[in-house]
């Protein structure tokens, strides 16, 4: 991330339930809260989105934008009702802050590419939706019925095909108009995504937001990466505060989303601060336990072995390779009538250390180095 100009930044574990716990896309009832001795309520950060939106608008007011800031830290969420998962876990992550072109909304999906490809994960894709879109589409065909819109984007959020088609069977339509609702589902895929959605809605929000999507998939055509990217109108989304581009990855080796991220323009706004802002994070637990198990090539150390009498001589070789880039043991060896090892699978105390090469400076009249 740092090669793509982004500087990692580090916010309180601990925070204010009124501001940053208020503004988090978690749902109240999985944050930690906790009081203080004055009686405050505070918030283990449930994500990191909300903590830095408050840093970018106080401690940050007078850098030059846009800013670029990347993170790694834990996060903690209330999820007892859900077995096996972890209430702590870490999240690595961007935030491009007073950019709202398609340029950068493309750079943080290519850059959730190449996250995902240094951390091992050989398989996946990235499925990119737009709320704008189905927002248009719905007011269009359902305008000003906001509990039925809230149902249908609920089935959606869930990936409940089923109710959301029985959601439009409910509805007091037309046929044609039914069908309009149902053809969303359809909108997956590449380039072509882009004429179909044109030709579904009228709206100018609808398409204001599929004119902004596809200016994004031409710009990760030209990073090259447009092969892992899957344009899914579906997609909308987890968090409450995205207001355009959403996107979530999926690995071919695990079945829920390694990566989550997209534009969320207004929540600056709840700091006082009104800039427009897009990122991503990657699920850096499920990405390890994804990969784990998966052949990969150890670098082998190599074992340098030494006599007291010739220790500089020894360490000052070991930082040499070490600094080209080798993984280097060092062991004094023990005058206690023993041998120097000779073999890749040399004994130092009690745990057997595998090297590619062992290297000896023994004493000046004997073998070795």
């Amino acid at each position: 991330m740092e090669r793509w100009g982004y500087r990692q930044i580090i916010t309180p574990t601990i925070e204010y339930y009124d501001t940053v716990g208020v503004a988090s896309s978690t749902s109240d009832r999985k944050l930690f809260k906790l009081l203080n001795s004055r009686g405050t309520t505070l918030v283990l950060r449930s994500d990191l989105t909300a903590p830095i939106a408050r840093v970018v608008s106080s401690l940050l007011k007078d850098e030059e934008l846009p800013l670029r800031l990347s993170y790694h830290a834990n996060v903690f969420r209330s999820i007892e009702e859900e077995a096996g998962r972890e209430a702590e876990f870490f999240q690595t992550g961007v935030e491009l802050v007073g950019d709202d072109s398609p340029e950068a909304d493309a750079e943080v999906v290519a850059l959730a590419i190449a996250s995902l490809q240094a951390a091992g994960v050989s398989s996946f894709k990235i499925a990119m939706g737009h709320m704008g879109f189905l927002n248009g589409l719905l007011e269009e065909v359902i305008p000003g019925q906001t509990v039925q819109q809230e149902q249908l984007k609920e089935g959606l959020l869930g990936r409940d095909y089923v109710g959301y088609r029985q959601s439009i069977e409910a509805l007091n339509l037309e046929p044609k108009l039914k069908e309009q609702l149902e053809a969303i589902l359809r909108l997956r895929g590449g380039k072509e995504v882009c004429t179909h959605a044109a030709e579904l809605s009228s709206s100018a929000e609808a398409a204001k937001s599929i004119a902004h999507l596809c200016a994004v998939f031409e710009v990760l055509e030209a990073y090259g990466v447009s092969e892992h990217v899957l344009i899914d109108l579906t997609m909308i989304g987890d968090f409450s505060y995205y207001t355009g581009m959403t996107f979530e990855g999926y690995a071919a080796e695990l079945g829920s989303p390694v990566c989550s991220g997209g534009r969320y323009d207004n929540l600056l706004q709840q700091f006082g601060r009104s800039l427009p802002a897009t990122g991503f994070a990657l699920k850096t637990n499920r990405i390890i336990d994804g990969v784990h198990g998966i052949a990969m090539e150890e670098k082998m150390p190599v074992l340098i072995q030494y006599t007291s009498e010739r220790r500089a001589e020894a360490l000052t070789e070991a930082a040499r390779l070490r600094s080209i880039g080798q993984n280097v043991v060092t062991q004094l060896i023990l005058k206690d009538g023993a041998e120097a090892s000779t073999n890749t699978g040399a004994l130092t105390g009690n745990k057997s250390i595998q090297a590619e090469q062992v290297i000896t400076y023994g004493s000046e009249n004997g073998g070795g180095r």
